[in-house]
């Protein structure tokens, strides 16, 4: 059975959608956890009326993305769970979208499959994974370089975001949880994959399972969108800052080969220290 887990905080209208779109799946052997941190809009008393079905741990608003996943990680682990899925609440899932992951699944049981993300407005393909490139410090994201024939099946990937990530319970039972300590919110999806994949589990995005999300929602692009000298601050330093300085630093002295992390931290903190303040700022 896959368990689904989806940490909340607010919006919980996303919320519902969201829900919405795993009540139309057309695989059905699966459960949802909602870790709900400390919601103020009513989540917690829609989560009762509307959707009973789903199970909900609270929280007090301090668990962040990290300790929100890993709470609902360790329940799915206590009861049995033979996959995890981790899940945005502002993303829906096409009808699909589990089916898919298990066919995948069942040809690659010790994989991570990550959900292939389309712009929920324009329809446009956003995200098909990445490959890191630590020599030339970059990462190249697939979409860039597969021609739309070959966006289907799975393609492998470096490490993988954990929106929409299907995790074999193997996984976390060989590496242990996300580091919240070191990454209590944003990051630590991506060094749970880098972890993953030195003990030798493959890490593909599935291009046959899609997911719907709203880019410009997200907390990150609204920094970059509304540009202050105060989010300047946050985009570096704060928890929910995308580019985190001290995330990267730590992501990189982990994963990254030894000999290149001084010219890798150095092209990656000039991309983020100047790369705010460019109208089409991008990690």
């Amino acid at each position: 059975m896959i368990f689904i887990l989806i940490p909340v905080f607010n919006r919980v209208s996303f919320t519902i959608a969201c829900l919405n779109s795993l009540r139309m799946q057309t695989y059905k052997d699966f459960r949802v956890v909602v870790i709900n941190d400390g919601s103020s809009d009513g989540t917690k008393e829609m989560l009762k009326t509307k959707f009973p079905e789903v199970h909900v741990i609270n929280g007090d608003g301090n668990l962040w993305w990290t300790a929100a996943t890993n709470l609902g990680v360790k329940y799915a682990l206590e009861n049995n769970a033979d996959y995890i899925l981790t899940l945005n609440n502002d993303t829906i899932a096409n009808e699909d979208f589990l089916e898919k992951m298990m066919y995948w699944a069942d040809q690659k049981p010790n994989a991570l499959l990550g959900a292939f993300a389309i712009d929920a407005d324009t329809k446009k393909a956003v995200y098909g994974g990445e490959k890191i490139n630590w020599y030339f410090c970059s990462s190249i994201n697939l979409l860039k370089i597969l021609p739309s024939d070959k966006q289907n099946g799975l393609h492998p990937v470096t490490h993988f975001p954990g929106r929409g990530l299907l995790i074999p319970t193997k996984v976390f039972r060989t590496i242990g949880l996300y580091d919240e300590k070191t990454f209590p919110h944003y990051t630590a999806d991506y060094d749970f994959t880098f972890r993953a994949n030195k003990q030798n589990f493959e890490i593909y995005c599935n291009f046959d399972s899609k997911i719907y999300i709203f880019p410009k929602e997200s907390g990150a692009i609204q920094n970059r969108i509304n540009r202050s000298f105060k989010n300047y601050l946050q985009h570096l330093f704060g928890k929910k800052g995308e580019a985190n300085l001290r995330n990267i630093f730590m992501l990189t002295i982990r994963h990254c080969p030894k000999i290149l992390i001084p010219t890798y931290l150095l092209i990656a903190f000039i991309k983020r220290i100047f790369g705010y303040w460019k109208p089409n700022y991008s990690k």
